[in-house]
């Protein structure tokens, strides 16, 4: 890693050297607060969580050929240099930024409330097609995944793409210092985190943060069909570009640079569709179910644009994306399909994945749960999503939870005919096993607090071992 050297290390932590001067020009490998990803040449970040205390593992780390280590703490009979700092944390934090202000690679920050990593895996995909191209891993978005991502840049990456997600004010201008971004793009503002952050305005206002630390040469790209997104119409000299659909004149909206028309939704199989830019359009098939990827396909076709590449390269690009595990990850069963979407949740992306099932063919069955960090509103919202279940016609609904009481609630009072609420996972998932059959459909969705994997892979055990006996 150029530049990154113990002395300089020390110096951008504002920690303290401790072992043989004359290792102080060594070079690290790599960075990891993880004591099992420790390689040779590699410096370790000791974390403290709730479970463990990364500081215990130091010795296993320096045995291992460790370069050396942070330590909060003093270090008796340590045989490799190490690093004592004040907050492994905030140590983390500022060697990112260091090594940040070493890159000269353009970094593209993405957030949002719904789509920030559906989105970065589209622009990477598209990005792909021209450059070698380092992305967030899964959704190392916080103020530890961020730093850890920039952290793995390495000298062959010509672009990174990065995810960027908050909960609270002041976390994206954090974010932002560290990664210093030359493209901006903001996906949704939805009713994510509204408990600490109220309402949609301060939600854009807590996003918003991220031009704080935009490249004076940068570029923003934002969502024209979100309302908030709209009121952005200047950064500091940077006019925003909006991607979206075609308006009437008149109707208000922001003109959008990015724009999608003739499409043609087939199903589980992907959305095909026209998009229009500055440069020219690009017919293309998005191999991902879902109308919502079409928006992260414009999103990508901008952010390529910015960095030069040309029509038939985006177009390439937009349709070799593809899905990632628990993200509409579509899973043959037999001749059972189950839509594993059970990575995460909330109102909007609840509302997306119900859309996907709506085409899907045989009984179309949702299996949700609870939804967190709602604020005060959370009971009317899952009410609200069960309503629109209802109104898109799902066969069945299976659901568990306290406030996914109100989710089954609202699908009856919308006059869906067959809801079935539990208290808990364990005995929802022992019903929906006896009413699955061949030919459903099966969407699986709730926050991650809610373990829905563990009713994948209880589908798959069942209907597996089924296939196998036959």
């Amino acid at each position: 890693m150029k530049e990154m050297t113990l002395e300089h290390i020390a110096q951008a932590c504002h920690g303290i050297y401790v072992g043989d001067p004359g290792k102080m020009q060594t070079e690290i490998e790599g960075a990891v607060t993880d004591s099992r990803q420790v390689q040779a040449g590699y410096l370790f970040i000791p974390i403290k969580g709730a479970r463990a205390d990364g500081h215990d593992f130091i010795p296993d780390v320096i045995g291992r050929g460790a370069a050396a280590v942070l330590s909060e703490k003093e270090l008796t009979g340590c045989t490799a240099p190490y690093i004592k700092v004040g907050s492994s944390e905030q140590a983390l934090k500022d060697i990112a930024e260091y090594y940040r202000s070493q890159l000269t690679i353009p970094i593209i920050g993405i957030t949002g409330s719904v789509g920030k990593t559906s989105t970065k895996e589209m622009i990477a995909s598209v990005l792909s097609e021209k450059y070698n191209v380092l992305k967030t891993a899964g959704n190392f978005n916080n103020e530890i995944g961020l730093p850890l991502t920039l952290l793995r840049i390495r000298e062959e990456h010509q672009v990174a793409v990065v995810e960027m997600g908050i909960s609270d004010f002041g976390e994206m201008r954090r974010l932002a210092k560290m990664a210093r971004p030359d493209i901006c793009v903001i996906t949704n503002i939805g009713i994510c985190h509204l408990e600490n952050l109220k309402t949609r305005d301060g939600i854009l206002k807590a996003k918003s943060e991220i031009f704080d630390y935009l490249s004076p040469k940068g570029h923003i790209v934002l969502n024209g069909e979100d309302d908030k997104l709209c009121t952005i119409t200047e950064v500091s000299g940077v006019r925003p570009w909006f991607y979206g659909f075609p308006h009437e004149k008149g109707d208000g909206g922001p003109q959008k640079e990015i724009c999608a028309d003739e499409i043609e939704n087939f199903g589980l199989k992907g959305v095909k569709a026209q998009i229009h830019t500055p440069q020219g359009t690009i017919k293309a098939h998005i191999p991902i179910p879902g109308e919502h990827n079409l928006y992260n396909a414009m999103a990508a076709a901008g952010v390529g644009l910015f960095l030069g590449m040309g029509l038939s390269q985006i177009k390439d690009g937009i349709e070799h994306a593809e899905t990632i595990g628990g993200r509409s990850n579509l899973m043959e069963i037999g001749t059972m399909l189950v839509i594993d979407d059970c990575y995460n949740a909330n109102p909007v992306s609840m509302r997306a994945s119900l859309d996907v099932l709506s085409y899907g063919l045989g009984r179309t069955i949702a299996v949700l749960g609870d939804m967190g960090e709602l604020g005060e509103n959370e009971k009317r919202l899952h009410y609200g999503v069960g309503v629109y279940a209802a109104e898109k016609e799902i066969d069945a609904i299976f659901c568990a939870g306290e406030l996914s009481q109100e989710l089954a609630r609202g699908a009856k009072a919308a006059g869906a005919a067959r809801v079935f609420s539990y208290g808990n996972r364990e005995e929802m998932t022992a019903r929906l096993l006896e009413y699955l059959k061949d030919g459903d459909t099966v969407l699986v969705k709730a926050s991650h607090f809610m373990d829905y994997p563990k009713v994948v892979e209880a589908i798959k055990a069942k209907f597996c071992d089924v296939q196998a006996s036959q």
